[in-house]
């Protein structure tokens, strides 16, 4: 559903498991790093407030955007996680760069969860506009990062349920 008719940020809370025992590694971009970081923030404070312990949500910065494939494989081959988060931000400009860094991280991060045993969440805003980001970093539209939060501890579950 296109993120104008729903809020980034709305979810039931009673719908979300208990991730008290979970340890999720997030990866985020420097590059425009105005609207990162209040991804990362977003996506912390959802992990926490459902149960992550501080100690145990492992944060790693990449340059941009295109980096964060690579962040994200050194990260989960050398801690124990149970998911890896991905944040990032790319605004379309008037070159085609836009077109292959987006595309780049897609396919990455698709490669990442066929290779892994856990599950690594796509948290890349691929906006038209500034404006457009920002509404979706704790803008109008709500957080992305809370949304890849909730994202990341229900696919833990997921993954859980399936081995047991």
């Amino acid at each position: 559903m296109a993120t104008a008719y729903q809020n980034l940020s709305a979810y039931d809370f009673d719908s979300v498991p208990d991730a008290s025992e979970m340890t999720i590694g997030i990866v985020v971009a420097e590059w425009n790093k105005n609207i990162t970081e209040k991804l990362l923030v977003g996506a912390i404070n959802t992990l926490e407030k459902h149960g992550v312990k501080s100690e145990n949500i492992i944060v790693g910065r990449v340059p941009g955007s295109f980096e964060l494939t690579f962040g994200a494989k050194r990260l989960a081959e050398s801690k124990d996680l149970n998911a890896v988060i991905i944040l990032g931000c790319v605004v379309k400009g008037d070159t085609p760069h836009f077109d292959y860094v987006c595309s780049g991280v897609t396919q990455g991060v698709t490669e990442l969860n066929l290779m892994y045993d856990i599950p690594f969440i796509f948290g890349l805003l691929t906006t038209d506009t500034m404006e457009q980001s920002e509404d979706r970093a704790g803008g109008k539209h709500g957080n992305k990062g809370d949304e890849a939060a909730i994202t990341a501890i229900k696919m833990i579950d997921f993954s859980c349920k399936l081995q047991n």
